[in-house]
């Protein structure tokens, strides 16, 4: 079949959407590409068509969960076969899935970026061909986007391993900024970028003021007025999710709350039973949205600020998909603003801290073997910033990532011993043999020791995991692995300790400078007298857009000029705060810096604080309220006469 015929035949659809046919002509000339699309634009038919033409796999990096499930139950309603290997699946799943890859059976496989990090995975997918790489929600991969995530980066030298040929990029909130930096990453074509308008005239945008006192009573007033009405109430922390739910179904609204402190079996629920209509309202934190493609969502309401313009254009683009009206409401005040501002102090390390970090880099030339969660909670550093404290380390070539394994594996016989050996050859029998004697039995499980496996002069560790791969994949033994190491070559062990870790300071306080203005740009949005469609789309590079759309809160002249900031006591006295920290500095053995009790007094967790169960103090979080600068500053200042 051709395009047109394949499109027609899998998808039910005559013609594509603007942008569509030009990323998807572009990919099937052989040539990589980027749509740059706003969410509900139809970024997915970009891969999912090529997907079913392209000779061999398309392979999918997903950031989440949520949206492999979406995207798999897609492609299964059209009889697209398509899989995915996560870590919710049973060993019998996983090896059935990769079966089925190996033999040509599943023509898109969704995965993590995390997946590419194991060692048997990549073993694996090393000998499966692949037509194309698409890389879902692209912009992880830049510093300079609003979810950064520092694994993302490894994906240019993935696709040089793998010998991937073709990269789909897709994104639908990307700045000028990060799209230039996807672009040079990935070496694509200026004109294979394809940007579509931001613009959706169906979305009305509105900014209510409205104190934090009365944020519940509005809610409840609006939604009333269509209490059956798919909607998506936004808010930033899981308790508060909660609450408002519980005062919803109070009020008389059916309302289900929705967070990541969930189990995964519960959220599951409650997504089918959103997308199925039988819950009209979800109360929700960020962690609900990405795979939701509910067409009918004709309300978002943003009871807390959101973290970002970016993360804004994200949960109101879920409103509206199937064209008619969507109103997207902000509650606005600043009440919540210190908590967006604590997520990005907590994620700051102090210099002590990265400092302790380089000084655990092996200086004698030799390979350095990290445990990444061991390895943050001796620094203490949080592990999304250190995670990215290694990758600035790459980047300036005092390191070099290897590669990854499971430092313990085993595995328990399914078929006996003797029953496996007998299916080999001789020379695999004593190899398999010096596996089975190296790997001593408990009572179930056998414990793989590969120094006593190497000693006996079976072989590389490669050659063993590869072997105990087969086996468990052939239903032979039931294999599991734990406790990911990563290996990193030293290329500089003679670098300035001192010197770098200046250097690393300066990059997180940049970091730190350019989140805390991306929040205040955000604010500035939300109070400004500019059309709100005019300036989200200019925010993203679109200048296309009305310069007034008629149906935001700015054009139809109901825009506050500021919003309601929370009415503070004064913060109390420097004794107060001391006795508040005086039972953490008991519980440490070594003197707290002002950084860590800011973070305690401002209920951000760190690993030194969850170490000394900072949370069952009753000073921690007291202050949460209050800006973290004001509070370190009373912590600093000199006691008095």
């Amino acid at each position: 079949m051709n395009l047109q015929q394949t499109l027609q035949h899998y998808f039910g659809f005559s013609t594509l959407r603007p942008g569509q046919e030009q990323v998807i002509n572009t990919i099937m000339s052989g040539q990589s590409a980027a749509a740059i699309f706003p969410t509900g634009s139809g970024k997915s038919l970009c891969y999912q068509l090529p997907a079913v033409l392209l000779p061999h796999l398309t392979l999918v990096i997903s950031p989440l969960l949520a949206l492999m499930q979406d995207q798999l139950a897609f492609l299964a309603s059209k009889n697209i076969p398509a899989a995915s290997i996560d870590s919710t699946q049973s060993f019998e799943k996983s090896r059935a899935v990769m079966q089925g890859v190996r033999e040509g059976q599943i023509k898109v496989l969704m995965i993590s970026v995390e997946r590419l990090k194991n060692e048997r995975f990549r073993n694996f997918i090393s000998h499966v061909p692949i037509s194309l790489l698409v890389v879902d929600e692209a912009h992880c991969i830049s510093e300079w986007g609003h979810n950064f995530r520092p694994d993302y980066l490894k994906l240019p030298s993935y696709c040089q391993r793998l010998n991937i040929a073709q990269v789909l990029l897709l994104t639908a909130t990307a700045t000028p900024a990060v799209i230039n930096d996807m672009q040079q990453k990935f070496k694509l074509a200026p004109d294979n970028v394809v940007i579509t308008g931001f613009y959706r005239p169906n979305l009305y945008l509105d900014v209510l003021a409205v104190p934090e006192a009365n944020k519940i009573t509005t809610l409840i007033e609006r939604l009333s007025l269509a209490p059956n009405e798919a909607t998506i109430v936004y808010v930033t922390l899981q308790h508060t999710a909660e609450q408002v739910a519980n005062q919803l179904s109070a009020a008389g609204i059916a309302a289900h709350a929705y967070h990541a402190g969930m189990d995964q079996d519960k959220r599951q629920a409650l997504q089918q039973a959103f997308m199925s209509g039988e819950i009209p309202c979800m109360v929700a934190t960020i962690a609900f949205g990405m795979g939701v493609d509910k067409a009918n969502i004709r309300h978002v309401f943003h009871y807390d600020l959101p973290k970002s313009i970016e993360n804004y254009s994200q949960e109101i683009g879920r409103a509206g998909r199937d064209g008619h009206a969507a109103h997207c409401t902000l509650l606005g005040n600043l009440a919540g603003l210190t908590v967006l501002e604590n997520f990005v102090y907590g994620d700051t390390p102090e210099p002590s801290a990265i400092r302790t970090l380089l000084e655990y880099i092996p200086r004698d030339g030799q390979p350095w073997e990290i445990m990444a969660l061991r390895l943050a909670n001796e620094c203490n550093i949080r592990l999304l910033p250190l995670r990215t404290l290694l990758v600035y380390l790459e980047l300036n070539h005092i390191l070099e990532a290897q590669y990854s394994y499971y430092a313990d594996y085993r595995f328990k016989f399914i078929s006996s011993k003797e029953e496996i050996l007998a299916r080999f050859n001789p020379e695999r029998q004593a190899f398999l043999r010096s596996v089975f004697q190296g790997s001593p039995q408990a009572r179930t499980w056998c414990q793989v020791d590969f120094d006593a496996i190497w000693q006996q002069g079976a072989g590389e560790r490669s050659r063993v995991v590869s072997a105990l791969d087969y086996l468990d994949e052939h239903g032979l033994i039931s294999l599991e692995s734990k406790q990911m190491v990563e290996v990193y070559r030293v290329v500089t062990p003679h670098f300035e300790i001192a010197a770098e870790a200046a250097r690393l300071t300066q990059l997180f306080s940049q970091k730190e400078h350019s989140e805390i203005t991306r929040i205040q740009e955000m604010v500035d949005f939300f109070e400004s007298n500019e059309c709100l469609s005019h300036h989200l789309a200019r925010y993203f590079g679109d200048t296309h857009a009305p310069r007034a759309c008629g149906h935001c809160s700015v054009c139809t002249h109901h825009q506050p000029t500021s919003l309601p900031k929370p009415q503070l006591a004064q913060l109390p006295a420097r004794s107060q705060l001391q006795q508040w920290c005086q039972p953490l500095q008991t519980a440490s053995s070594a003197p707290l810096s002002a950084h860590t009790l800011t973070c305690f007094l401002s209920g951000i967790s760190t690993p030194l604080l969850n170490k000394l169960k900072a949370k069952q103090q009753v000073g921690f979080g007291k202050l949460e309220q209050y800006r973290f600068y004001d509070i370190r500053r009373a912590l600093e200042e000199p006691a008095s006469m």
